[in-house]
């Protein structure tokens, strides 16, 4: 009952706007919250641009998002984001055809066993990690044009179990449990939200946890997780809530820059006493490791 209680206190003036002429990139978004988070933008006026990995249950969400809000401008890219050379090319060219105010970073993925992608990296910080890194750095020079542009990164609770480990980004060592690589990917999103803020002034960083909802990659990944909490969960709509405030609200951007929230609030990076903060140079190092990472997959074509 968390969004029950949360949502006695939220303005519903903050998310009753229009964003016509405001422009969104949504990754993950033929599903969940992420489509969730698309049909509440579009409802809204919003040009919104679904990155989704499946063609066919892409489509059926676009055309769902058009028939339901009336709005045309629902445009569609297939991309795989955990194959950073199609993120490299979808983000150069993404930049010289489109503007872009707000770039929602939702797609994720919980593998629970080790598996390596045709690049042979890790599936899971592949995508949620090394994706979300690319696609993000590829896009600020687009960002950096527009006023109050914004970056809202979809994290998970589970982070607050984890420490910044940069010296196995790749799940390598010891017994792969799916579960804790995710939680450790959540944590280092939330590092790079943090270092992104500090970098980027005039854009609006956000990371946040959309709590637990009834969605499809819950019930597919977490199957015992489901079966236990299926009456509890929140509904997708719940679960985009968040999203949707930090997408849309003038209230959002006043906050500052790089914090982590729930139900509209910031709340802490750390459980009281946990023993999961990190040094400032693993934080640092984080970010020139995937920089490292992103230029080998960076195509060195010109354009």
């Amino acid at each position: 009952g968390g969004y029950e209680s949360a949502s006695k206190h939220f303005n519903p003036a903050d998310v009753e706007v229009d964003v016509g002429g405001r422009s969104f990139l949504i990754t993950g978004s033929n599903s969940g919250i992420g489509k969730a988070t698309a049909k509440e933008i579009a409802r809204r006026g919003g040009t919104v641009h679904l990155v989704c990995r499946n063609k066919e249950r892409a489509k059926v969400a676009q055309e769902e998002i058009v028939t339901e809000t009336g709005n045309q401008n629902i445009f569609l890219h297939i991309v795989d984001i955990s194959n950073p050379k199609e993120v490299w090319k979808f983000a150069e060219k993404f930049r010289n055809e489109h503007k872009l105010n707000v770039l929602i970073n939702n797609a994720g993925c919980m593998v629970n066993n080790r598996e390596l992608t045709e690049d042979g990296l890790e599936k899971n910080f592949a995508t949620n990690t090394l994706g979300t890194y690319i696609l993000t750095t590829a896009l600020l020079p687009l960002l950096e044009k527009e006023a109050d542009a914004r970056v809202i990164t979809v994290s998970s609770g589970g982070m607050l179990v984890q420490k910044l480990n940069i010296s196995d980004l790749q799940s390598e060592n010891g017994t792969f449990d799916g579960t804790m690589v995710y939680a450790q990917n959540k944590r280092q999103q939330v590092v790079l939200t943090e270092q992104w803020a500090k970098a980027h002034r005039n854009i609006h960083f956000s990371v946040m946890h959309p709590g637990w909802a009834d969605t499809p990659a819950v019930r597919s990944t977490m199957p015992d997780f489901y079966e236990k909490m299926k009456n509890s969960l929140r509904t997708e709509a719940q679960g985009a809530d968040t999203m949707v405030w930090l997408a849309v609200s003038a209230e959002a951007a006043k906050l500052p820059s790089g914090l982590f929230f729930q139900d509209r609030q910031p709340v802490a990076t750390h459980l009281p006493l946990a023993s999961t903060h990190s040094p400032p140079e693993d934080e640092e190092k984080l970010l020139a490791v995937l920089e490292e990472f992103s230029q080998k997959f960076r195509s060195s074509s010109p354009g």
